[in-house]
């Protein structure tokens, strides 16, 4: 993602309940580096099991960047550099057009590799 492996970023991430867990990896160089500066990045793919929905955007809350949630693409990733895990939650805004679902996600159990 971004020309960088999500192996280069993270190992053991995974999504239980609403609760994602893993280690995250220090990046230093790259095109994620280049445009966003050094740091961690979370990089997910999302799958949409609910044909009524048109619309998925992810984001962070809060966002260093101020950036509201984007609208996943047609490939489904999505890579973010999390800048406190304590504080930021992962929000997925997905709606069908008439009803909209946020779910959050707890980032506070991600360790960061030194």
């Amino acid at each position: 993602m971004w020309g960088t492996l999500a192996s280069s970023m993270q190992e053991n991430v995974t999504v239980t309940g609403n609760k994602i867990k893993g280690k995250l990896k220090p990046l230093t160089e790259g095109q994620l580096v280049t445009d966003w500066g050094e740091g961690y990045f979370l990089a997910l793919h999302y799958t949409n099991n609910d044909p009524a929905v048109t619309s998925i955007k992810v984001g962070l809350n809060p966002s260093a960047s101020s950036m509201e949630p984007q609208e996943l693409d047609e490939d489904m990733n999505s890579v973010m550099k999390i800048t406190d895990k304590d504080t930021q939650k992962l929000l997925v805004i997905s709606s069908n057009g008439t009803v909209t679902d946020t779910d959050t996600y707890d980032l506070s159990e991600l360790e960061l590799e030194e």
